[in-house]
């Protein structure tokens, strides 16, 4: 079964944003849009539905063991090189706090930009095949992957929400 990539440009945003929920709709889940400007309208109706993003687990899991990498390295040095001075305990939390802290703040900081490296395949090396140059300029674009059974049904959705232009 071959999928076919479908591409309709649009020329305005309330267009776009109709075939966006038209194809949602239809059961059309993987699409990409383009657009040369970020529109609150389209993010929204292309955020419908979906799942939240599991990079924030990433990023959970990096400052976790950042907290945690950074209390056993500072109690493990106070422990290995016991320095007593005025009478303090070797293992003092308070000052360990401000270590933990910045290696929170790093290794979530590394997580997250790995996860979304990774989650987001990117860096994508080739350019899509969908790709229209005038998605810089003033319009906007779908591309549909879908199963070439489909292709007809998604095409007349496209056109029917008002695209100027649909192409394979």
């Amino acid at each position: 079964m071959a999928a076919s990539r479908i591409l309709g440009i649009f020329a305005h945003v309330d267009t776009t944003v109709k075939a966006i929920r038209d194809l949602r709709a239809e059961g059309v889940r993987d699409f990409t849009v383009y657009s040369p400007v970020p529109v609150e309208e389209i993010e929204a109706a292309v955020e419908e539905g979906r799942p939240v993003s599991p990079v924030r687990l990433f990023t959970l899991i990096g400052g976790l063991t950042g907290t945690l990498t950074g209390f056993a390295l500072t109690i493990w040095s106070s422990l290995k090189w016991g320095l007593v001075t005025g009478g303090k305990p070797v293992v003092s939390i308070p000052p360990f706090v401000i270590i933990a802290f910045e290696l929170t703040i790093l290794l979530g900081g590394l997580s997250s930009l790995l996860a979304i490296l990774v989650l987001g395949k990117l860096p994508s090396i080739r350019r899509s095949t969908t790709y229209d140059p005038r998605f810089t300029v003033d319009r906007f674009g779908i591309a549909v992957t879908c199963p070439a059974e489909r292709a007809e049904a998604v095409r007349r959705c496209l056109r029917e929400a008002g695209a100027e232009e649909v192409r394979q």
